[in-house]
Order: C-alpha cells, then structure tokens, then sequence
C-alpha cells in the first residue's frame, strides 16, 4: 500500500494501464477456446437442421439429466436406447451384460504401494461425480453434445472423427511412419510372431497445454490389426485427451476410438457414432477427469485394460483392476474379430504450424522424460493378453519419437513398475522450432 501512496498521478497512471493491458492479454489466452464457439462463420439455416438431425440421433431421450461442475450435460440414457445400437450390423445384436472371464495375471504380484496407486482415480474421478449423483441401473450416462460442439468441426462428417495421421500413399509396414501430416508421437510398441489378444497399461493424467483449437494432446493405447499401407488398418483406442475442438476447453477427458477402415469413413470418438455399447452406470465416456497430476506434486494414473472376451469375441475396455465400461462388438471389425498383431502405448499431438513455427502444444506433462517422476508423465506395467486370456508383462518394446527435440520417450523396468516409460515434451523450444 505505501507504494501506491507514494507514487506519482504518472506512475500510478501507469501501473493501471500495465494492469488493464495484463488482464486483457490474460483473458484472450483463457478463453481462446470459448471464443472460437462464439465466432463461427455465418452458418445457414439448411446446415443448422442437418446438424440437429444429426444431433437427434446421437443424444438419445434420457430419463433424466445431471448438471457437471464444468458446464456438461451428462444424460442417463436407457441402456438399450443407446447409439451403439442404431449401427446397421448391430440391429439384433444383444447387449453382452459382461465377459464370461477377466484375463488372468501371470507371474509376481504388484506390491500394495503399486496397487493403491493404481487405483486412486477408481472413486469419485470424473467431473460429474462431485456432487454424488449417479444414473439409475438399467441406464448409461452419456454427455450431450451440442451445435456448438458440431460446428467446431471441420464438417459434420469430420465430426466425432479423428482425421487421418497419414496419407495412404506415404504408409509403411512399420508404426515408425506415423509422424506425417501434422501428427507427432512419443510411443512405444511391440510386435509379436504370437497373436495378441489386449493389453494393459496405467497412465498418468496431467493437463498438457493446446495453442490452437484444432490442436490436440492425448496419452492412450492403440490396439492393431491390418495393414498400414491399405485402407484396412482395424484400431482400437483408449485414454485420456485435452481437445478444445472435440469439447471446446482444455481439459483432460476419458476417451475412446475405433475404426475399421484406416480412419476413413468408419469409427468415431466416444459415442459420438454408432459401435461402442456401453454397459457401466457411473462412468461417462468424454467426461472431465479431476483430480489431475501436478509438477512436482501429487500424482494421479488410470489403468486402462482392453481385451478380447474369448467366448463372443467382443473387445471390452476396463478401468482399474474391476470395474468394466463396455465394449466393441465383433461385428465392426475384419481384422480385430481375429485378433491384434501391434500394441502402441503412448502420446500424441497435433502440430498445425499455424503461427509459422512448432506448436507449443505439450504433450504428456509438458516436461522431457529425462526429468523423471513427479515431472514427466509416464506409462507403467505395460502387458499384453495372450492365446490363454493371461495378461503377460511386456518384457521388450521399441520407442520411437519422431522429433526428440520437441517430444521425447526413454523407457526402462523395475520390479514395480514392470516395464514403463516416460515421454512428452513441451513442444517448441529453442531447440525444437
């Protein structure tokens, strides 16, 4: 207080301009998101009613609606009246109430501190839960979407779609070609002579920064069956995701993919599409996850489990060691509806170059891996579900990082950690432009 009483009229001229001049700049830069909602094109009346249809048919009727924190709608949709179910070679399938068995763990035990870990974000982890309120049994929750969300899109076929990482034409038989088009990864995979039938993984949740709105930043595993130089590549994909065009902010959110045709024309995010039949009441897919890790502060991870249930052949995703979310029906895939010959865990962004250099765009926590725990995100306890349904630990991977000036990987193993990985980066840097 005794400097402002003391100042000149000039100075304190002064102070108040820097200050306006700083909030203003605070304020362009938070809500860069929310303002490209608000400033679309002009958008025809024709558009507009394609795009409600289409919204019709994706937000189905809800017994009734719960109001998150963060500002989403999240549905509780009768189980049976879900989208999946509206996908023309799903029109007589029955909802697979859960799998005859969970893969069975081979060799050493996680220890207790391991276990606890894993299982922090198991409770109350999504947005949503802050208040308590759950949907009903019999129900799903599924968050709304709305005409804003469809007109970030590109198209209202781009909608709920990842756009292809690469052109067929520059495709190899290895994952090491998957750096094109603006796409860039810190992965690690493997591939295997013997039939791969899942896998598994806990990843560490942080809150990594976007520039652009059509920029992204995800953390999953990619289960793989196909070529990557046709138009049949068969994906199966699943973790966490900041997309300020998907959901228009940056926040981290619970996500999944599919596809069947080399992210042409079939698949979508979440459920944004018909395929993915969600059977669990209390997770919502696209929904916020909080608590978040913080740089040199407390950690969060979830464990994400994909495998194929070996009696109906559907893929089902879990969470943590016991609770199920739903799965992919056999019926979508060619490939897939054998089984998978490539796991990749790991991140990946979008590098639009939209101000004539590298994006800023983080990937992970932001930070290299050579800065180790509680500073770099990580992956650990990568396992793969073999011919026996065992999930076995992944004992040899290969890292790749296209660019390890802006985005990097280093792997490693522990009795704890099994094998693991750190990875991500910062993007531009003086190093990375």
């Amino acid at each position: 207080m005794e400097v402002i009483v003391l100042a000149s009229n000039r100075s304190l001229l002064l102070i108040f301009l820097v200050f306006v001049i700083s909030l203003l700049s605070i304020k362009v830069t938070h809500v860069s998101a929310v303002n490209y909602t608000k400033t679309h094109r002009q958008v025809s009346s024709l558009r507009v009613e394609r795009i409600q249809n289409h919204l019709n048919n994706i937000n189905k009727p809800p017994v009734f609606t719960i109001q998150s924190p963060d500002g989403d709608l999240i549905d509780c949709v009768p189980k049976r009246k879900q989208p999946a179910l509206d996908h023309p070679l799903l029109k007589h399938h029955k909802i697979q109430k859960a799998p005859r068995t969970m893969p069975k763990m081979v060799g050493k035990e996680r220890s207790d501190d391991v276990k606890e870990a894993a299982s922090v974000l198991e409770g109350a982890w999504q947005m949503w839960h802050v208040n308590g309120t759950r949907c009903p049994k019999g129900t799903v929750p599924i968050r709304r979407n709305t005409l804003d969300d469809v007109l970030r899109a590109k198209s209202l076929f781009d909608f709920g779609k990842k756009r292809r990482s690469i052109h067929l034409d520059q495709r190899t038989e290895k994952p090491d070609a998957l750096g094109t088009s603006g796409h860039e990864h810190a992965i690690a995979y493997t591939e295997t002579s013997s039939e791969i039938y899942g896998a598994k993984a806990t990843i560490n949740v942080w809150d990594p920064k976007i520039e652009q709105v059509n920029e992204f930043s995800l953390s999953q595993i990619w289960i793989l069956s196909g070529s990557f130089v046709g138009p049949d590549l068969n994906s199966i994909e699943a973790g966490w995701q900041v997309s300020p065009e998907l959901y228009g902010d940056n926040r981290p959110r619970l996500f999944t993919y599919w596809t069947s045709d080399s992210y042409q024309a079939t698949g979508c995010y979440n459920l944004l599409c018909s395929g993915f039949i969600q059977t669990n009441n209390k997770i919502a897919i696209g929904a916020a996850i909080s608590p978040l890790s913080t740089f040199n502060g407390n950690q969060f991870d979830i464990t994400i489990l994909i495998w194929k249930d070996p009696k109906l052949g559907n893929w089902w995703m879990g969470l943590g060691d016991k609770t199920l979310v739903g799965y992919w029906p056999a019926e979508l895939f060619t490939h897939l509806a054998d089984h998978a010959t490539t796991v990749e865990w790991g991140g990946e962004v979008v590098n639009t170059r939209a101000s004539g250099r590298h994006t800023t765009t983080q990937m992970g926590s932001g930070h290299f891996p050579d800065e180790g725990f509680g500073k770099a995100s990580y992956f650990r306890n990568l396992e793969i579900v073999d011919s026996d349904n065992s999930l076995v630990p992944v004992q040899d991977v290969t890292i790749l990082a296209e660019n390890t000036e802006c985005y990097d990987i280093k792997s490693s193993s522990s009795n704890e950690w099994g094998t693991y990985f750190y990875y991500g980066g910062p993007g531009f840097n003086p190093r990375c432009a």
